[in-house]
């Protein structure tokens, strides 16, 4: 990450890239993934300490699931969670165009706010979730076709998050998930969502 500090505010940049090759079963495994983000905090607000960001992940699909290569980057085993707080996508066959705004309105309280604009990287491939093998048994990802539909939903979402003292911290979120093209395709009676949770940490 760069960070920059100007009379118009402070910047920064992020650029991270992966790329994947070996096999995948009998086929050869080429995949990648990149995520490209800004932030710009403005001068002049000290009480909220605001910080914009803009960005755009990209994990690639398989094109052509007929041929002998397989190109759907697999995210091994983390959790979905610190990108996709609602996590009904992963970094599998995935663009993310997000934004976020975060303020500070004190030293101990976080509170951001979040947009995610989801579709798939390839229409031929699935969409997925899931964070990986949890028990022996179960694999822990899920692919569903959409049936040539790309766009897969928008995500608004807030946190806020409090550290009362070295030892408890207090967090709650709330997510609405707007179901477009491909969610729509595979559940048409309800093709919205929502998520959210209340979280007590104590550090011993």
């Amino acid at each position: 990450m760069h960070h920059w500090q100007t009379r118009a505010g402070s910047f920064n940049a992020l650029g991270w890239g992966a790329l994947q090759v070996g096999r995948w079963g009998r086929l050869d495994h080429r995949a990648g993934a990149v995520n490209i983000e800004g932030g710009w905090q403005p001068p002049g607000m000290p009480r909220l300490k605001p910080w914009l960001e803009a960005g755009f992940a990209h994990s690639s699909g398989d094109k052509n699931p007929n041929d002998m290569r397989h190109g759907t980057f697999h995210q091994l085993l983390p959790t979905p969670r610190p990108f996709a707080r609602t996590p009904f996508y992963n970094m599998m066959n995935s663009d993310d165009f997000f934004g976020m705004l975060t303020v500070r309105p004190h030293a101990k309280v976080n509170v951001r706010g979040e947009f995610h604009a989801v579709r798939l990287a390839e229409r031929t491939d699935l969409w997925y979730a899931g964070g990986g093998p949890f028990q022996p048994w179960t694999f822990g990802f899920a692919g569903r076709g959409t049936g040539g539909a790309r766009s897969v939903a928008n995500l608004w979402d807030v946190s806020c998050d409090v550290n009362v003292n070295a030892h408890v911290a207090l967090a709650g979120y709330a997510g609405h998930m707007q179901g477009r093209a491909a969610v729509e395709r595979i559940y048409p009676q309800g093709r919205s969502g929502n998520f959210g949770y209340l979280e007590l940490t104590y550090r011993f």
